[in-house]
């Protein structure tokens, strides 16, 4: 029997973060795909990042995951997302080339130290004493692992929709992973089923951008990955069209088609992304919908209309593109589709990602109920850290609320679960103005450094960079600017109070030369002054969080002995068996007064 530290099952965004994690802080680790050429493949847009999605790359990044450094040697144009609104909702996006990334990721994988690939299909789990011991693969072989990862996406028991067909499958044209599903069920694990969709793609000669709307990236583009200085890569644009009456007439007589509205599809959908079938039935108020034509890759005939997901049948498709304007002799290379998959209902996980049900199994990705390249990843990244930690038998890795968006993503699944496919938000993100995108590296690097994702030479430059912040924010507190340097001025003030002005950047001290900080050092500057009392307003909300997080609840806490708790505190605090006392507090139903006692009991039980 062949033996591993680690075995992940899956190679998309969530399963190569987990193998990378793993194999580079020391474990032998296999991952195991049921094609090799799919590693990495971006089943749906083509795109990384986005609003919230972005702080989740920036995060990855700052930890030692890879999809930052992919997405900037592979993009085609970057964009700042909220730019005319405050930092703490700024986020970036990419379009990427998808060959690119693919070919990228697979190169990284295979060129991975400790890190083996095999082709198969895991049918079931080796488990004794609740403990995984391994799996066994669709040959009938058996390989032994001290933890496995499950990152299987859309493929744990998936059925594709096209119009009232539908066929096992977890992409088109890939086989799903029935197996698998079936054996989650035996274990006692509750599973949940999604559903999600994907748009036609379309054949970039056939369509008519004379008369539609540029969509233009930034310039300069700004990079994903701290490490990553310029993009040099040739920038593409995207154009934008709209969805009219005769499209919708077309969708509307075509309903009982849909296998979402003759009630054929009866999982829950995503409500931030929408088909277009959905968008017309409920927002019926709206004369249009915006569509971006994406891209697929700089040699690629191939564009995805993003905002038109469908589950419609091939027909129907082809008549609601042809009334839209540019597309009107469009030619679909893949028609649209919808998927339903197996979910486990997340709350049967810690803040670890490992089950509570058995012990060195781990989960990440849409298996835990979210959509979105950028959850993925990040869930597979603190997944494949902590199978590597307890193999090390070291402490787990439990990023919380206040430290990061992956912290904020993984407490609401494994505390409040969801009953639809999650999507992250900077709106979800109680801290977000001191959570930002650009101190990540700030708040995460020394993390990624201490378990050994993050090299000494770039946690350094990380050291570096936040004393040249302190030395700026000193600089300008000591040095005051009067009406010569500054024409308006009454009297002498500090530059920290100048920049403090509306009006007054940090670009406008320098043009004035009155500091000559380098650009990105400047840019935390700004932000620390001009929001001062707003970020120091939350960082008191976050010691305050803290004190409730640093309370553990012991794993064999009896809560049916606790009295006071009513009978249905009890149960809830049974079944989720909550990590620690803040974590407690943001479970459905417990109350602050449950909170007290609980604090109360935990005191009398420590003595």
């Amino acid at each position: 029997m062949a033996n591993y530290d680690v075995i992940v099952i899956g190679a998309g965004h969530a399963g190569i973060e987990a193998a990378l994690a793993s194999s580079r802080m020391g474990c032998k680790t296999l991952m195991v795909t049921l094609k090799k050429d799919t590693i990495g493949l971006m089943s749906c847009n083509p795109a990384i990042g986005g609003v919230g999605k972005g702080q989740l790359v920036k995060e990855i990044d700052a930890l030692g995951g890879q999809m930052a450094k992919a997405a900037d040697a592979c993009a085609m144009q970057f964009r700042i997302l909220n730019a005319s609104k405050g930092p703490a909702v700024q986020s970036s996006r990419a379009q990427i080339d998808m060959d690119l990334y693919k070919d990228y990721m697979r190169k990284t994988i295979e060129c991975q130290e400790n890190l083996f690939i095999l082709e198969a299909e895991v049918k079931k789990l080796l488990v004794q004493d609740n403990q995984i011991q391994g799996v066994v693969t669709d040959k009938k072989e058996e390989i032994s692992a001290k933890a496995v990862v499950i990152c299987l996406g859309t493929f744990l028991d998936g059925l594709i929709h096209m119009g009232l067909k539908s066929f096992s499958g977890g992409r088109i044209n890939e086989p799903a992973s029935t197996g698998l599903a079936a054996n989650l069920k035996e274990l006692g694990f509750k599973l949940l089923r999604f559903k999600t969709g994907t748009c036609p793609r379309l054949d970039k000669n056939s369509i008519d951008f004379s008369g539609l709307i540029a969509q233009k990236g930034d310039s300069p583009p700004r990079p994903f990955s701290f490490s990553t200085k310029d993009i040099t890569q040739k920038q593409i644009p995207c154009y934008i069209t709209y969805t009219n009456e005769k499209t919708h007439r077309i969708i509307l007589e075509n309903l009982n088609r849909s296998p979402l509205y003759s009630g054929k599809i009866k999982a829950t959908g995503v409500r931030y992304c929408p088909s277009i079938e959905d968008k017309v039935v409920k927002f019926s108020d709206r004369q249009r919908h915006q569509i971006f034509l994406e891209p697929q890759g700089y040699r690629r005939n191939e564009i995805y209309p993003n905002g038109l997901s469908t589950s419609l049948p091939q027909d129907t498709q082809l008549e609601m593109l042809h009334s839209i304007e540019g597309l009107r002799n469009a030619k679909v290379m893949r028609f649209g589709y919808g998927i339903e998959h197996a979910v486990v209902e997340p709350t049967q996980l810690y803040p670890t990602l490992e089950t509570k049900l058995l012990k060195n199994l781990y989960l990440a990705g849409q298996i835990n109920g979210t959509t979105g390249y950028e959850e993925a990843a990040a869930q597979g990244l603190i997944a494949g850290i902590n199978a590597a930690l307890r193999i090390k038998n070291k402490e787990p890795l439990i990023l919380d609320r206040a430290s990061s968006y992956i912290g904020v993503l993984i407490d609401d699944l494994t505390t409040k679960g969801t009953l639809e496919p999650y999507r992250m938000f900077t709106s979800r993100v109680e801290y977000r103005l001191v959570l930002r995108e650009d101190n990540a590296d700030l708040r995460l690097k020394k993390i990624g450094y201490r378990i050994g994702l993050v090299s000494e030479k770039e946690f350094k430059a990380t050291e570096k960079k936040e004393s040249e912040i302190k030395l700026g924010l000193g600089y300008l507190k000591k040095t005051k600017a009067s009406s010569k340097q500054f024409p308006g001025l009454q009297r002498n003030v500090t530059l920290e109070d100048l920049l403090k002005r509306p009006g007054v950047g940090i670009e406008k001290l320098r043009s004035l030369n009155l500091i000559n900080f380098k650009k990105d050092i400047a840019k935390q500057i700004e932000i620390e002054v001009k929001y001062s009392g707003f970020i120091q307003r939350q960082y008191t909300e976050v010691g305050r969080f803290k004190h409730l997080e640093k309370i553990r609840l012991p794993e064999s806490l009896d809560y049916s002995s606790i009295s006071g708790l009513s009978r249905e505190i009890k149960e809830k605090l049974g079944n989720s068996r909550p990590f620690n006392l803040g974590q407690a507090s943001r479970i459905s139903g417990v109350t602050p007064a449950a909170i007290s006692l609980l604090m109360v009991y935990l005191k009398k039980l420590n003595g």
